[in-house]
């Protein structure tokens, strides 16, 4: 029985998750590899193939979900990958009645009425041509939103919530559907920096820290797992939160394609997440 951990050419040995997660199915007597996913593997010599760090598939989105869908055997699902890789899923679970961060789809102008506002792609990872902008910026903001249009992506815009920059995000990180263990994220974005200086800074910019979650926060987590189609059979997924105005959390993205797992700030994870795995063979 071998495992591929499937990551991009970027990180030809994997992310750290996948290096510790190849010791950990190690220890319980399972092989497991890095694989490119888009290089020549012979796809059919592994028993399971797990997504992780396939972390350069945003310009070839349909090319990544094709792949997904010819493996013999996947996950998370290729039905999940392909729902989950363009955020417009947001609206799917606002649909349902799930607190989410509010968001405009493809505006024709910057909103007026946020004293601060996030302008990203529907497909992206790690903040990608993200940019927070506010008052005085509306010139770059809407070169920004420009540009992601002429481009023929999906815009989105949302308000920049302030809880953001003092409490952090909260990642929350489930394994087989039920919780692990959390992570609180730093703010990651600075404010006029415009898109290519938007996530630069000091050291501790996107620090993540291990946390405990609330109540509040598994509620929101556990609806927001029900609601995904096709969700049943999710090896792995990590319910991103923050405080709304009012306090109550609210769901920023829901990963369920290639996220960090933070294993390093759940002791045990990855053992778990390894017999999780070696289970699924």
């Amino acid at each position: 029985m071998t495992i591929a951990f499937a990551t991009c050419s970027l990180l030809p040995e994997g992310s750290d998750d996948v290096r510790t997660l190849i010791a950990a199915c190690a220890a319980l007597g399972v092989a497991a590899e890095p694989v490119i996913w888009d290089g020549d593997a012979d796809w059919s010599r592994y028993d399971l193939v797990v997504v992780r760090s396939t972390w350069d598939y945003t310009s070839r989105r349909d090319e990544f979900t094709a792949w997904a869908e010819r493996l013999p055997r996947v996950l998370n699902p290729a039905g999940v990958i392909r729902w989950n890789t363009d955020k417009r899923y947001l609206r799917d679970l606002a649909a349902a009645g799930l607190p989410v961060v509010p968001t405009l789809w493809d505006p024709d102008d910057v909103p007026s009425g946020w004293p601060e506002y996030v302008i990203k792609p529907a497909v992206s990872v790690g903040s990608g041509d993200t940019a927070r902008w506010g008052a005085g910026e509306e010139e770059r903001a809407r070169a920004h939103l420009r540009s992601l249009r002429e481009a023929g992506r999906t815009a989105m815009v949302q308000p920049y919530l302030s809880a953001v920059d003092t409490a952090g995000e909260t990642a929350l990180v489930f394994c087989d559907g039920e919780y692990s263990h959390a992570g609180r994220k730093a703010r990651i974005l600075t404010a006029g920096a415009g898109v290519e200086g938007s996530v630069r800074g000091d050291a501790t910019r996107g620090r993540v820290t291990a946390s405990a979650a609330t109540g509040a926060e598994l509620d929101v987590a556990h609806r927001a797992l029900a609601a995904v189609p096709g969700g049943r059979d999710l090896l792995y997924a990590r319910v991103d939160l923050v405080p709304g105005p009012d306090g109550d959390p609210l769901i920023i993205e829901l990963e369920l394609t290639e996220p960090n797992l933070y294993l390093q700030h759940g002791p045990g994870s990855a053992a778990r997440f390894a017999k999780a795995i070696a289970a699924r063979l």
